[in-house]
């Protein structure tokens, strides 16, 4: 389970690739119940981009799992995906960008396309 100041440093090592490969992102950090620890938009980034980047976060949490990998196996029942989204307040995200931490948790990734989000996201872990 991510501290606060553990959370900080994924941010700022994903924060560091976003800046190298030339695309602003908002990056988040969630516990292992889903609930944001921290999170940052970089300037230039999309307003959407906080939320989608916690909601993968919370989505590669909840599974424990890659969100790029549940965005394979879930998106050939949308159903299914509906449901859990309505489920979960719309927070279920399962699109490439987000990986589970080894403690619990997890941190996603969203502005670029969906592999550089997933690159930031593997960046933060280090």
């Amino acid at each position: 389970m991510p501290t606060l100041d553990e959370a900080r440093a994924i941010i700022e090592r994903g924060r560091a690739k976003a800046k190298e490969i030339g695309v602003p992102m908002a990056i988040a950090v969630v516990d292992a119940g889903g609930h944001l620890v921290a999170l940052e938009r970089m300037d230039g980034a999309p307003f959407t981009a906080p939320e989608i980047a916690w909601g993968k976060a919370y989505t590669a949490a909840a599974w424990k799992a890659p969100s790029g990998a549940l965005a394979e196996r879930i998106g050939k029942d949308p159903a299914f995906s509906a449901a859990v989204s309505a489920a979960t307040g719309g927070r279920f995200t399962p699109r490439q960008g987000a990986l589970p931490l080894a403690g619990g948790g997890a941190v996603g990734a969203s502005g670029g396309a969906s592999q550089q989000d997933e690159d930031v996201a593997r960046a933060g872990i280090g």
